[in-house]
């Protein structure tokens, strides 16, 4: 959450703590429970993480958010050595 920008550096518990990233919250994280709660699917993280994102976008998610606009995931491979940011929005009609 820090170096994302969500907030401060060195903020990052108390911001969870909040509830800032609750389904309720400021910024929704993990909205379906995470990879872990998905059985941690090794090499298709990112791909899971996709899927809940379109999933919310598109109001058919098991635990939807009202109306969401965007959603952005990060994957973190191997090592730490590749990091990939995806940021998703609805389409214009």
């Amino acid at each position: 959450m820090e170096d994302l920008g969500f907030c401060k550096k060195g903020a990052g518990g108390k911001f969870v703590e909040t509830g800032k990233i609750s389904i309720d919250g400021e910024i929704p994280v993990n909205t379906t429970g995470g990879l872990k709660a998905g059985g941690h699917p090794v090499g298709a993280t990112g791909v899971r993480q996709i899927i809940d994102i379109v999933r919310q976008l598109r109001g058919d998610s098991c635990n939807q958010l009202k109306n969401p606009e965007y959603g952005m995931n990060l994957n973190v491979g191997g090592s730490g050595a590749t990091a990939v940011v995806n940021v998703f929005g609805k389409e214009m009609k």
